[in-house]
């Protein structure tokens, strides 16, 4: 949950590109006969770049949460990675996407272990008397191995999409090897890493045990993580889908370091992390559940001990298929697809009318619009996409926005009315739609 009295930043108007403004008149058009979904199309696809994105001198663009004066690097990403398809011809949606990915180079410079930032060495903090190596940058110094995945997730998918390299200079690539370092690092956590977290709130997920170091692991291939994607703590420090996006990663830098740096032996390297880490996935990460068969945990440590759930934030073992890890027909994730849609899953609330995926990290029986859009962005069945299309558009609670969770009997109890990472997603669920022609009027 978000916290008191934060500071606040100014967000000039930014200009939408005319790629953006085209993309919401086809939309406009072809929803004309659902005109709330329309309506929450055209609040919801421009949103980040219309309250969140500043465009700085230094040639980089920040962006914050919402809610929230930092930059997550994992948010971010999300925020704007529905918009990287439009950039191919598109100069001023290359200089803001392409400013996303220098500022994230930046920040991977200052602090490979952070996992938000402040626009200016401010000195904001989220709790100022966090106990780990802080800097005047650094807004939060939870280490969360996905963070950095999504960066080299954007420059690749941008390099992809507009065949554009300019991106990739020397300080991505020493951001990369930043990356990697500490990857090997927390490769063998207790014997070679100084990360350390305290936070003295009375919040036990928001903190970690024996002394910051976290819970004992062993040794496994797998990358440590102190924290989940939501901010919370890792029960057991071996977070899957976490481990699943580095594989995802490393394989999608070699592409980068292959063709682009023309680097034989960081290739090899990287290959061979990869197959480490994937080795380490199959070995430690597969449970035999009595009712639904071998599923990937959320977490282990590598004794044997598991976390059988799924949190509503990515990556989680829903979107699997989405970050690219395996596909939505492999036995094992269509498996853990029916566990996570179960009561077996204790973040999975039924309600009266509704029922979805919650998290730890918000109360009880409040369900995430992230994790209808993620259902939605990874359903083999088309059916399946529009029903997530059509519970989001009735849950908005009038707003025109998503929001972070609402209660399962009453949308209008809600958390978070400005979360852009919410809007961006369920964007991105629509367009992905409108693409297969599903929500044209018959």
């Amino acid at each position: 949950m978000k916290e008191h009295r934060l500071p606040q930043i100014d967000i000039p108007h930014l200009p939408l590109p005319q790629a953006v403004e085209e993309a919401i008149a086809e939309a406009e058009r072809r929803l004309a006969h659902r005109p709330k979904l329309s309506r929450l199309f055209r609040n919801c696809f421009p949103n980040t770049l219309e309250t969140t994105t500043k465009l700085l001198e230094d040639g980089t663009t920040f962006v914050l949460t919402g809610d929230i004066p930092a930059m997550w690097l994992r948010d971010s990403v999300e925020q704007v990675i529905h918009y990287v398809p439009f950039a191919r011809e598109d100069e001023q949606l290359q200089r803001i996407l392409e400013g996303v990915i220098k500022r994230h180079m930046f920040y991977i410079g200052i602090d490979p272990y952070a996992n938000a930032f402040n626009e200016t060495a401010n000195d904001w903090h989220w709790n100022a008397s966090d106990e780990t190596e802080m800097s005047p940058w650094v807004w939060e110094r939870k280490f969360e191995l996905d963070s950095m995945c999504f960066s080299f997730r954007l420059a690749y998918h941008y390099w992809k999409k507009t065949k554009r390299t300019t991106i990739f200079d020397d300080s991505f690539k020493t951001a990369l090897k930043s990356m990697l370092n500490v990857w090997q690092i927390e490769q063998q956590h207790a014997e070679r890493s100084g990360y350390r977290f305290q936070r003295h709130n009375g919040i036990m997920i928001d903190t970690l045990r024996k002394q910051g170091r976290g819970m004992p692991v062993n040794d496994t291939g797998m990358i440590w993580s102190g924290f989940r994607p939501s901010d919370d703590a890792c029960d057991f420090h071996f977070s899957i889908p976490s481990n699943m996006l580095a594989v995802v990663t490393l394989r999608q830098m070699q592409e980068v370091v292959r063709d682009v740096y023309r680097d034989e032996s960081l290739t090899a390297a990287m290959a061979a992390m990869e197959e480490e880490i994937e080795h380490a996935i199959a070995l430690y990460g597969i449970v035999d559940h009595p009712k639904h068969g071998r599923i990937y945990a959320f977490e282990t440590d590598g004794f044997g001990n598991h976390v059988l759930m799924d949190d509503a934030g990515t990556p989680s073992l829903l979107s699997i298929p989405y970050i690219g890890y395996a596909a939505a027909d492999d036995p094992i994730y269509t498996n853990t697809r029916a566990f996570i849609f179960s009561e077996d899953n204790p973040y999975y609330y039924k309600g009266e009318r509704i029922s979805g995926i919650g998290s730890p990290h918000t109360p009880p029986d409040y369900v995430w619009p992230l994790a209808y859009s993620m259902q939605g962005l990874t359903a083999s069945d088309d059916k399946e996409m529009l029903q997530m299309i059509e519970l989001l558009e009735a849950t908005d609670a009038d707003t025109g926005y998503m929001h972070e969770a609402f209660h399962k009997d009453d949308p209008t109890r809600f958390t978070r009315d400005w979360f852009a990472w919410s809007n961006s997603q369920f964007a991105q669920l629509v367009w992905k739609a409108l693409q297969k022609g599903l929500l044209d009027k018959s």
